[in-house]
């Protein structure tokens, strides 16, 4: 059952831009443990949904899923997305499966909401010991997989003045997991009124998670 589950989920991201007009797509949030607000920014993916379903021909489940990484059905949501402010702790039996689950066809995009960044890569060196997180140059695809995104992850707060980092973890040449930092796309993507940080950077920020979606699909 698990091989079967993997491999479906290899299929699923491994089809063209084409074919993702064909099915309705969705978007996961990751429910994670450890008192971090795995919550956060309520309005940010139904936001970030109706984009790419206004600005592409993609088919986008309306609602956002949630999903914790021990559920049966993990394999059932290829993109997962976490974010929040504090701490994240994956227990043993998580992360055994979230290196199956990444190394098997699986999707991550971690977005710091500014206070999850020294647990979350803790967490992660447990799942992959041996990797190293990668910056991505500002002329990598991922920044022009459908929109053309010159000057790479867009900066939304000032967080610690630091510039905007997309780094990444590879397995066999795939992203398996992407994590923004120093941006803070997800209060991008929330209502223009809650952050007050104005339409262009609302805008800026739902063209990057548009291109992180379907750079995750397509590769």
């Amino acid at each position: 059952m698990i091989l079967k589950t993997k491999m479906a989920c290899l299929l699923y991201l491994a089809v063209g831009l084409a074919s993702l007009t064909a099915q309705d797509m969705h978007i996961t949030r990751l429910h994670y443990d450890g008192g971090g607000d795995w919550y956060a920014n309520p309005s940010s993916l139904p936001n970030l949904i109706h984009f790419i379903s206004s600005e592409t021909n993609i088919r986008m489940d309306p609602d956002e899923s949630r999903v914790k990484i021990t559920d049966t059905d993990l394999y059932n949501h290829p993109f997962l997305y976490m974010t929040g402010h504090g701490n994240v702790n994956f227990s043993k039996e998580e992360v055994h499966k979230l290196r199956d689950y990444l190394t098997g066809g699986g999707f991550l995009h971690a977005d710091d909401n500014y206070g999850m960044d020294v647990s979350f890569r803790r967490e992660m060196k447990k799942v992959f010991p041996k990797k190293e997180w990668v910056e991505l140059p500002h002329d990598h695809p991922l920044f022009s997989s459908y929109f053309s995104i010159e000057n790479g992850l867009p900066k939304i707060h000032k967080h610690d003045e630091k510039a905007p980092q997309a780094l990444a973890l590879f397995h066999h040449g795939r992203i398996i997991a992407l994590y923004t930092y120093e941006s803070d796309l997800g209060d991008g993507w929330e209502d223009v009124e809650v952050h007050k940080d104005g339409e262009k950077k609302h805008r800026a920020a739902l063209e990057m998670g548009t291109n992180i979606l379907i750079y995750a699909f397509t590769h």
